[in-house]
């Protein structure tokens, strides 16, 4: 029977832990998608389709088991037997000082560890309530001792994956004499690889729902290796004929859909000439807008007029396809710019805006809501990541620095990098849903039957609500995370992407099947740091988000203990008010 003396607590309780998943998705969202967005890989559009499935999904399946670690292995619920209703207001202050930091760092652009701030919420009333010697600070039984050194630990692990794989694809297929065919060889087995580890997530570690626990080795390792050659199959038997008439025969008639033919494509007949005057683009250029260090030499230019030129190009190209400001020839760009923003005045969306009429039509009405929806997937994450900022610093040197790749073995991974992120997605969907949902099932089994629960599994509701939370904050808020990850770090391509994606994955799957909450913003971050230290050059990597993203993760735990500590210690510490006689 549920204690309706604690309704309250429940009620606040359930709006932080929706603030803090809220947070994960518009913080952590970058993990997962920001280099695929930012490789050009995938759309803002189809990065959050594809986000939404897989991070929900990985909560869902997966969730429920790394939930148990935030709940009961840094401090003794136990502890709390003989008043759970203390647990449930102690999980409250850990929610409201988790999330309460995490929408400060998220307004900031800081892409701080969620993990940090859970713990350090939990530590904070652990403090508040038991003193330090109620806090599991030691190493066994995950205590917090184990979960700070993954932190340190999670980034190096994820950077050497990472690195391993991109020296594999750089030396083994970009620079050899004929990459594109070697990239034919290679990512075949690369997608039977990665198919592998989603699969692994899935039955090492799936909910107890699946009724996965019984199974053994041989059975898991079975099914493992049964989907990777099934996946290796498909590849081979329909992906591989498609991408073959794409890039090597250069069809430009070839439609989506016609990947079902499979073999047939090889018999299909001579690629027909295109219209005369057509521009034909098989694949778009994975790095346009970023010079080489050998352009940038041999123009004898500074890179902020690269990024200026740039900017100008397409905002020209805005202009005419709006038809409404006509192409001149303008030599200074300072000029251009001072044209463009006179033109931005009389542009075709501020006339319809002012033909619409007053907002309180319900035409409006439904615009007005429309946009409010749809602006975290409107924002184009790749210019915005080209702004100049303190942070960002002169963020076209770096991209110089990285080398350019062949464009079509590029667009060849940009298929294995769409796999890639949906993997990480899942795993950290199966891994951070626990930040928020770990405290809240305690606090729905405290308020529903008054006991810790110790032992008793995570809801399937609480892990739904996690989910649905991240989804809701990655869809609204994620792209302000995006853009201070990705190309604000170093060169993003697909081959690059891939590597980082992957390497971050590994990570986060070997964590939850240990059961260790590591940070997958650590690991995401290593894996860059891994990838972009491939290319010779130290400056090839930008170290102030570096140095940014470290100093957001040794904060974050303090920051997070600290007001969850003094709630806590001020409410359980609160002198009681007794109402006096009233004397007439």
């Amino acid at each position: 029977m549920p204690n309706h003396d604690l309704d309250y607590l429940f009620a606040i309780g359930m709006l932080f832990a929706f603030l803090d998943a809220w947070n994960i998705g518009a913080n952590d969202v970058a993990n997962s998608f920001a280099t695929s967005v930012s490789s050009r890989s995938l759309t803002l559009m189809q990065a959050m389709m594809v986000a939404s499935v897989m991070e929900f999904g990985g909560a869902i399946l997966v969730g429920g088991r790394v939930a148990d670690t935030i709940r009961n292995k840094v401090i003794a619920v136990s502890n709390f037997e003989d008043q759970p209703g203390v647990l449930m207001l102690g999980m409250v202050c850990a929610l409201v000082g988790s999330s309460t930091w995490l929408t400060v760092a998220t307004a900031i652009g800081m892409p701080v560890s969620t993990t940090h701030c859970i713990v350090g919420g939990v530590i904070g009333m652990g403090i508040a309530t038991l003193g330090h010697e109620g806090v599991n600070w030691g190493w066994d039984k995950s205590g917090v001792a184990q979960i700070i050194a993954s932190w340190f630990i999670s980034p190096a692990i994820a950077g050497l994956f990472a690195a391993v794989i991109f020296s594999i694809t750089k030396y083994g297929v970009l620079r050899r004499k004929n990459p594109l065919k070697w990239g034919f060889v290679m990512v075949p087995i690369y997608f039977a690889f990665t198919s592998g580890i989603l699969t692994m997530v899935i039955v090492w570690k799936g909910s107890p729902a699946l009724k996965l626990d019984d199974w053994n080795t041989s059975q898991v390792l079975g099914c493992v290796l049964g989907v990777a050659a099934a996946v290796l199959a498909l590849c081979m038997l329909f992906f591989i004929p498609y991408l073959h008439r794409l890039l090597v025969k250069e069809d430009w008639t070839l439609k989506w859909y016609d990947i079902f033919y499979g073999p047939l494509l090889y018999r299909r007949g001579p690629v027909p000439d295109a219209p005369e005057g057509a521009q034909v683009e098989l694949v778009q250029d994975y790095y346009r807008g970023h010079a080489t260090r050998q352009d940038l030499e041999a123009a004898n230019i500074k890179a902020t007029t690269i990024a200026d030129m740039e900017h100008l190009r397409r905002e020209k190209l805005a202009r005419e396809n709006g038809g409404e400001v006509p192409a001149r020839d303008t030599d200074s760009i300072e000029a251009e710019k001072a044209a463009i923003s006179t033109a931005n005045d009389k542009s075709l969306g501020a006339v319809e805006q002012k033909d619409a009429g007053p907002w309180y039509l319900p035409a409006n009405l439904w615009r007005i809501v429309e946009n409010a929806v749809m602006r975290g997937v409107r924002v184009d994450v790749v210019a915005e990541q080209s702004k100049a900022s303190a942070l960002a610093g002169n963020i076209q040197d770096v991209h110089a620095r990285a080398a350019h790749f062949d464009n079509k073995t590029e667009h060849l991974y940009s298929f294995l990098q769409v796999l890639t992120a949906a993997t990480a997605s899942f795993a950290h969907g199966a891994n951070d849903v626990s930040n928020a949902i770990g405290p809240l099932s305690t606090i729905y089994l405290v308020w529903s039957g008054g006991t810790i629960g110790k032992k008793a599994p995570v809801p399937i509701w609480v892990l739904a609500y996690g989910g649905g939370a991240i989804v809701i904050g990655l869809w609204t808020y994620g792209y302000n995370m995006m853009k201070n990850l990705g190309n604000r770090l170093t060169l993003q391509s697909p081959s690059r992407g891939f590597s980082m994606e992957l390497g971050a994955a590994v990570t986060v799957v070997m964590a939850t099947r240990l059961a260790l909450p590591v940070s997958t913003t650590q690991c995401i971050v290593g894996a860059t740091m891994g990838v972009a230290l491939c290319n010779g050059d130290i400056k090839a990597l930008n170290w102030r988000m570096v140095a940014w993203c470290y100093a957001g993760w040794f904060i974050t735990l303090p920051v997070a203990g600290i007001i969850s500590g003094c709630l806590m210690g001020i409410i359980i510490n609160a002198p009681h008010w007794v109402p006096p006689a009233v004397v007439l």
